[in-house]
């Protein structure tokens, strides 16, 4: 088995987040609302829930009075190896902390292992538009006025490679969609501050050790502004989030049908004549 690469300072980024005094967490307030929404829909109800993530007890509180939910759900910290009890779970939800997971497929599979039979998981990360514009600006500015590049923004993966991940973990039907959220700032200096206190700075291995340049942050900031910005002056800031959802295997799930199985025809199900493949309407 092959070591994951090793792209994220993981210790850096606890210590950066162990100090904010009052963390942003209006990202995780409004995932965690779409997810509860999600779980109106699925009928079932879950009596031994868990939350994973470091914001954890905020999507607990957003996840509070949901119709679905019948237990409080455990709180547990978003670590390598996660506290699950092998089995424990009917709900495990993962609140946006997959990409900075160093084995976001380790991950799902202890996430699976800590589920009952046809227990459900609910993990919401952020998927690969997310801050297009800041990586853009950054980038130009940077190869502009320092004449490098230097990683600035973590990579956020697609939607295809996400639900891939799915599968190689062993989750039962899975499925994965997207919903983009755009968000408005007065500035980019006030978005970038704004990161800063959610947590999701730079900690990327690959990152130059030494403070961003004046004149390339100001340089940057000017690219945002002229590309980006609306009519009022403020720029948006796109935040691509991505719903993974899947079940843990259980021998009474429904299983696709062997192909060829079929006991009736689909023409006769829709009421309309059968072709031959090259046949045209109206053809004998």
């Amino acid at each position: 088995m092959t070591t994951p690469p090793d792209l994220f300072d993981i210790d850096l980024l606890a210590r950066r987040r162990a100090r904010l005094p009052a963390p942003e967490t209006f990202l995780h307030r409004e995932a965690a609302a779409r997810v509860s929404e999600r779980l109106i829909e699925v009928n079932r109800s879950f009596s031994a829930p868990a939350v994973i993530g470091w914001q954890a007890p905020v999507w607990a509180e957003e996840l509070a009075g949901n119709p679905r939910l019948s237990g409080a759900p455990a709180l547990v910290e978003d670590t390598e190896v996660l506290a699950l009890e092998r089995g424990a779970q009917d709900l495990v939800v993962h609140g946006l902390g997959l990409h900075w997971s160093r084995d976001p497929v380790g991950t799902l599979i202890q996430m699976r292992l800590g589920l009952k039979p046809d227990g459900l998981m609910l993990a919401v990360s952020f998927g690969g538009q997310t801050l297009h514009e800041l990586r853009a600006a950054l980038a130009e500015a940077e190869v502009e006025r320092a004449g490098g590049l230097s990683p600035r923004v973590a990579p956020m993966a697609e939607i295809r490679d996400l639900g891939a991940l799915l599968q190689r973990a062993g989750f039962a039907m899975p499925v994965a969609d997207t919903e983009r959220l755009t968000v408005t700032y007065a500035s980019p200096l006030n978005l970038m501050r704004e990161l800063r206190a959610m947590g999701e700075g730079n900690v990327m291995r690959q990152r130059r050790r030494v403070p961003l340049r004046r004149d390339v942050l100001l340089r940057a900031c000017e690219i945002y502004q002229a590309r980006w910005a609306g009519a009022d002056g403020r720029v948006p800031a796109t935040f691509d989030l991505v719903f993974l959802t899947g079940w843990a295997p259980s021998a009474d799930q429904p299983v696709p049908k062997r192909p060829g199985s079929a006991v009736a025809r689909l023409a006769d199900a829709l009421g309309t004549a059968e072709r031959s493949a090259g046949q045209k309407a109206g053809e004998d």
